[in-house]
C-alpha cells in the first residue's frame, strides 16, 4: 500500500541521517535532519490522507448520482404508465361516444322519416284548393312553410353537434309556435339536446311535456326511453325501473319498449 511505502521510505531516511549524524558527530545536524525527515513525512501522510478523503468523497456522489439517476427513471416509467393509461380511458371514452352519436344519427334518420311524411301530408292538406276561403288556405301553407323551415334550422344546428345553440332555436320554435304539429318534435329534440349537455332535470320536464301534449306521438315512446335515461345518470335507478315498466306496458310493440326490456333484464 501507499501508505507502507511512505513509512519504510521515511525509516530509510531517518536511519540514513542517523547514521550520517554519528558520521559527522553533529548533535545540531542530526536533530535538524529528524526534523526535516519528520515534515516530509507528516506531508506525505497528510497528502495521503487528502487523496483517501478525495476518493471517499467521490464514492459518495457517484452514489448520490447514482440514486437520483434511478429516482428519474422511476418517475419516467410512472409518466409512461400514466400516459398509457389516460390514452386507453380517452381511446374507451372516444368510443363511448361515437356509439352513442352512432346511435343517436340512427334514430333521428328514422325518427325524421316519419316527420318528413307527417309534414308533407300537413303541407298538402293546407296547400289544397278551398272554396269558401281560398286566401286564408294560402296563409296557412304560408305559415306552415315558415314552421317547417325554423324547425329544420333547429335540427341541422343538432346534427352538427352544437347542443347548446340547438336548444335556444328548439325553445325559440316552441314559443313561437305552440299549436304547431311540428311542436312536439321540437319538444323531443329540445330534451336530447338537454341531454347531450347533462341538463338532465330540464331533459325530462320536456320530454313528460310532450307526453303530457301528445301521449300517441309517434316519438312518446322514445320519449319515455329518454327520460328513463336521464334518470340513470342523475343515480335514480328505481325511478329508471319504473319508467322503464310504464314504457313497456304503454307501448308494447315499439322498439323502444324492446330496448327498456333488456335494460330491465340487466337491472335484475
Amino acid at each position: 500500500m501507499p501508505y507502507f511505502r511512505v513509512a519504510v521510505l521515511a525509516a530509510a531516511c531517518f536511519a540514513g541521517t542517523a547514521a550520517q549524524a554519528q558520521l559527522f558527530g553533529g548533535d545540531d545536524q542530526a536533530r535538524q535532519a529528524i526534523l526535516d525527515l519528520r515534515q516530509r513525512f507528516d506531508a506525505a501522510v497528510n497528502a495521503q490522507n487528502r487523496l483517501v478523503d478525495e476518493n471517499t468523497q467521490m464514492r459518495r456522489s457517484m452514489l448520490d448520482l447514482q440514486q437520483q439517476i434511478e429516482t428519474m427513471r422511476a418517475e419516467l416509467a410512472r409518466s409512461r404508465g400514466q400516459d398509457e393509461q389516460f390514452a386507453r380511458e380517452l381511446s374507451e371514452l372516444q368510443k363511448r361516444q361515437g356509439g352513442s352519436q352512432q346511435e343517436l344519427d340512427e334514430r333521428m334518420r328514422k325518427l325524421e322519416a316519419a316527420e318528413v311524411a307527417r309534414a308533407a301530408s300537413a303541407a298538402a292538406a293546407a296547400a289544397a284548393p278551398s272554396a269558401s276561403d281560398p286566401s286564408a288556405n294560402a296563409n296557412a301553407a304560408a305559415t306552415d312553410a315558415a314552421e317547417k323551415q325554423e324547425y329544420d334550422a333547429a335540427l341541422v344546428v343538432f346534427r352538427s353537434g352544437d347542443f347548446k345553440a340547438s336548444q335556444t332555436g328548439f325553445a325559440s320554435f316552441i314559443k313561437r309556435y305552440p299549436r304547431s304539429q311540428l311542436a312536439p318534435s321540437a319538444l323531443f329534440w329540445l330534451g336530447n339536446a338537454q341531454y347531450a349537455t347533462r341538463n338532465y332535470k330540464e331533459a325530462i320536464t320536456n320530454f313528460r311535456s310532450l307526453l303530457t301534449a301528445v301521449p300517441n306521438h309517434a316519438r312518446a315512446p322514445e320519449a319515455l326511453l329518454s327520460i328513463a335515461n336521464c334518470q340513470v345518470e342523475l343515480k335514480d335507478t328505481r325511478a329508471a325501473r319504473a319508467t322503464l315498466e310504464s314504457l313497456v306496458k304503454t307501448y308494447p310493440q315499439s322498439e323502444a319498449a324492446q330496448a327498456a326490456r333488456d335494460r330491465i333484464a340487466k337491472m335484475k
